[in-house]
């Protein structure tokens, strides 16, 4: 039996908030995240890190649903990762002394977790990450058990902000600085202006500020047939059944950003239904026991996301100059289509322009900067500024004035043309050598040996005979 997860959440709310601003042109909306994570476990914990005196407006959407808000105060020099820090130092704490929490969550886009998101499994936790494919890293989405996408919550109904359905009039703004200023949360009261007080004329927008987006079209179901079939092979060589539950979870363990929403279907059942109406795989069995094999029929091949990183480097390289100023993602796929015709991003497995940028970075071609006013401004990656080659230090070339000249004494060089004479060289006298005085020496000699050459020999005692 599956055992339960309990799940603590964890927001980094600058970078989730400004990442969805800036590629779905939408309000970040915690509840949509939670809702996700509460189909997969019990939330036990909620936290959201941020500098919450300049969020007004989102304070009261997380006190609403009983996220702890830690705040954030920057230092006067900045502190870019702060909260990236204070939010790693309290999942780890709470991995240490909460036995009971087994799962994380963490509701952020940024490469920066992918330690975190490494040690919470090595611990033997089950981590989820809720991003958007077109600003979460790649690589976070990879290494996390399931990844999230915020874009598999939106529907297809235009949101209704009020800054973008009708214009402000002064009466409401009048309002909105008073109820800010008492502490109070601001109430618009629909349609009523202040006596006299002419309605303010609405701001022109241009073509990136015309609300929020529709959610993309599906991807084709012939895309994911390559995972499809290769969680059906695992299950085989295994020797278990492919049902849906153990279908589901073995496409994950492959691909952690699998996702069927985004495929057009709602639940992984339909995903299969859909599968088997297209003639993709057969499926056996009913009161939801289904049993999925594939096909013996070959697989189609669909072109890889690889693919399409030659068409973008030829696209940089072409209009370099205004790329290295900063261009728009939407000035970028102009010229891709105006390059490339039959270029769309969904061939190669991309709902959005967008996601294959975010590919793209990862893959150092181009680098990505969201804004949640210009959205996503693009700028050519690290690839077109290798690092500058070491400079080589040329070996000084020797002339025979700086090679150094034998002297031999008496004999003319450059340095001294005429040298005085050699100086006669000194006979080496022979040492004195002391030889050894032998007994056929001292024969011949009528002095006594001395003292210090004659060797005293040992006396012996006679024996007398006996008788």
């Amino acid at each position: 039996m599956q055992e339960k997860l309990n799940i603590a959440v964890f927001v980094d709310y600058d970078n989730i908030e400004i990442g969805v601003k800036s590629t779905l042109r939408r309000e970040f909306d915690v509840a949509l995240a939670l809702d996700a994570l509460k189909e997969r476990g019990d939330i036990v914990a909620k936290f959201a890190y941020a500098n919450w005196s300049r969020q007004e407006l989102a304070t009261r959407q997380m006190a609403e649903n009983a996220i702890q808000m830690v705040q954030r105060v920057p230092s006067p020099r900045g502190d870019k990762n702060g909260a990236d820090i204070n939010l790693a130092l309290d999942a780890l704490e709470m991995a240490f002394t909460h036995d009971h929490v087994n799962a994380f969550a963490i509701i952020s886009g940024d490469s920066d977790f992918i330690p975190l998101v490494n040690k919470l499994k090595e611990y033997g936790k089950t981590v989820f990450v809720v991003g958007g494919k077109a600003f979460t890293s790649t690589i976070l989405q990879q290494n996390c058990h399931e990844f999230i996408s915020y874009e598999s919550f939106l529907d297809d109904r235009r949101g209704s902000r009020r800054s973008e359905d009708r214009p402000i009039i002064r009466g409401e703004v009048l309002q909105l600085q008073q109820g800010s200023a008492q502490g109070v949360a601001p109430v618009v009261l629909a349609g009523a202006a202040a006596a006299g007080s002419p309605p303010q004329q609405e701001r022109p927008r241009d073509d990136r500020d015309r609300g929020p987006r529709q959610r993309a079209a599906p991807l084709d179901l012939a895309l994911a047939m390559p995972l499809v079939e290769r969680a059906l092979q695992v299950l085989e060589r295994r020797a278990v059944q492919p049902q849906l539950g153990l279908l589901k979870s073995t496409m994950l363990q492959l691909d952690s950003a699998f996702g069927e929403r985004a495929y057009g279907c709602s639940s992984f059942s339909e995903f299969v239904e859909r599968l088997k109406k297209s003639d993709f795989i057969n499926v056996s069995g009913t009161g939801g026991r289904y049993i999925i094999e594939r096909k013996s029929s070959p697989a189609i091949e669909m072109p890889k996301p690889e693919e399409a990183i030659p068409l973008l480097r030829d696209v940089c390289e072409l209009h370099r100059l205004e790329i290295e100023d900063g261009a728009s993602a939407d000035e970028l796929l102009e010229w891709m289509k105006a390059e490339n015709p039959e270029f769309d991003p969904a061939r190669y497995g991309f709902q959005q322009f967008a996601e294959f940028l975010n590919f793209a970075q990862d893959k150092t071609v181009v680098r990505v900067e969201p804004d949640a006013e210009r959205g996503l401004t693009v700028f050519l990656g690290a690839e077109f500024y290798p690092p500058a080659a070491p400079t080589r230090q040329e070996e000084p070339v020797m002339s025979e004035y700086d090679e150094k000249q034998p002297i031999v004494p008496g004999q003319p060089s450059i340095f001294e043309p005429t040298p005085p004479p050699a100086p006669e060289p000194k006979i080496a006298k022979r040492p004195r050598t002391t030889r050894k005085r032998t007994n056929q020496d001292n024969m011949g000699n009528t002095a006594p040996p001395s003292r210090a050459t004659t060797k005293k020999r040992p006396a012996t005692t006679r024996k007398k005979p006996q008788g």
